[in-house]
């Protein structure tokens, strides 16, 4: 093993590792440091649903191997209420995608480290210059890369990044058998993925069902514990508690039963990033965070960010080398125009929808189902003409709790 490199990745998730992958087939001499044993490896970081989109698949030439289940649409519930899109997507063995994009950059090229606890970024004259790992291995490299998700363990030590703790979003999931997709009086969610608006089950946040064949499921909470969940939570209850009180009222889980050993928590940051770079050195994926912020989708999110800083070490490393600042937030620029365009108001969506009671969900679905499906997708991309079609004189005062918090 060496100790130089010309790029050095902290983070074998999606993002970096599709990182690594873009690097390595542009020639580059690539690193990927990894806290997981290679035994391990990806069990221990099954942090995610792995509901994702063909857009995902194509971009970057996931194979169908790795996908759990296909759907044929997105369902989103309120609490007496259903809207259903056409939209083909993908439910992935989490853990085999991320084997997957590790395998594919070996067999190019990239160099996995794994029992590699990335401790602090070396720091020479100001200028990031490596990665301290473990107790006191060094590596050096020409550009460093933080995906060590929201842990943003090099970027925080470099004050690139500061996750507030009041925009942290906790969830949990199972895969459960037995589960009744098609009850009566509520959506037929066989082939679909379906998130539901609803502060009985995930206070400030969304619960969803995804379908994963035959008669399984995955079924799980997430929320953000911020003024709507105050407001909305009823119970002093845990987020395992939230998920127990759905799986107990909810009919279409009366005959369900747990698989064992299929537990996911996870955790994001969604918040608007402030840098993410410095010089020599990007942050990527949930590090930034990247995540969608209003359906939570983030592995797409994440592989474009990785992308996105590839494409920038490649033109800071390509020719005269130069990995100064202002060289290196050309990833920024990409971020904003291309990983996720229009955050701020994406943002702005989901706090105004988590503060929003839930009979105004119920008025929202019904909305959404009496309208053209091109003007929803123009509402999904966030054009706020479109957006203003769904407010009524009553959303005013949410749009004053929301400027108050921000």
């Amino acid at each position: 093993m060496s100790d130089s490199y010309q790029v050095a990745i902290a983070g074998a998730g999606p993002a970096g590792a599709q990182c690594a992958r873009d690097l390595v087939t542009r020639g580059y001499d690539v690193v990927v440091l990894e806290t997981e044993s290679e035994e391990a490896f990806p069990a221990q970081s099954d942090k995610s649903t792995g509901g994702t989109f063909a857009s995902m698949m194509t971009s970057f030439g996931v194979p169908d191997d790795v996908v759990m289940h296909g759907t044929d649409s997105v369902v989103f519930e309120s609490p007496n209420e259903h809207f259903v899109r056409d939209q083909p997507g993908f439910v992935l063995e989490y853990g085999d995608f991320k084997q997957f994009l590790v395998d594919d950059g070996r067999e190019n090229g990239v160099e996995y480290r794994f029992d590699a606890r990335v401790r602090d970024p070396i720091v020479e004259g100001g200028e990031v210059v490596g990665i301290r790992y473990n107790r006191d291995t060094e590596l050096y490299a020409d550009i460093v890369i933080d995906a060590t998700g929201p842990a943003a363990t090099l970027a925080k030590d470099l004050g690139v990044v500061d996750l507030e703790r009041q925009n942290h979003a906790i969830g949990i999931e199972y895969l459960f058998e037995g589960v009744d997709l098609n009850y009566p009086g509520y959506a037929d969610l066989t082939d679909s993925m379906m998130l539901r608006l609803d502060h009985t089950y995930a206070p400030g946040g969304y619960s969803w069902i995804f379908h994963t064949g035959e008669d399984t499921a995955k079924v799980g909470v997430c929320y953000i514990q911020n003024e709507s969940y105050r407001q909305h939570s009823s119970q002093d209850r845990t987020v395992n508690e939230y998920l127990e009180h759905w799986l107990d009222t909810d009919p279409r889980f009366q005959d369900a039963r747990r698989v064992a050993d299929t537990q996911v928590r996870g955790s994001a940051h969604v918040q608007p990033p402030e840098s993410m770079s410095t010089d020599s050195f990007i942050a990527i994926g949930d590090t930034v965070p990247s995540v969608d912020p209003v359906w939570g989708e983030g592995i797409y999110k994440c592989m474009k960010s990785g992308r996105a800083a590839a494409m920038t070490a490649d033109r800071c490393l390509h020719g005269s080398v130069d990995t100064s600042a202002p060289e290196t937030a050309v990833y920024d620029d990409l971020w904003h125009e291309e990983v996720a365009t229009r955050q701020d108001r994406r943002l702005m969506m989901m706090r105004l929808l988590y503060l929003a009671p839930n009979d105004r969900y119920d008025q929202l679905v019904r909305d959404l189902n009496e309208l053209d499906r091109d003007i929803v997708s123009d509402i999904n991309k966030g054009n706020k003409f479109e957006i203003a079609k769904l407010l009524y004189p009553r959303d005013l005062r949410y749009l004053w709790k929301y400027w108050r918090e921000t």
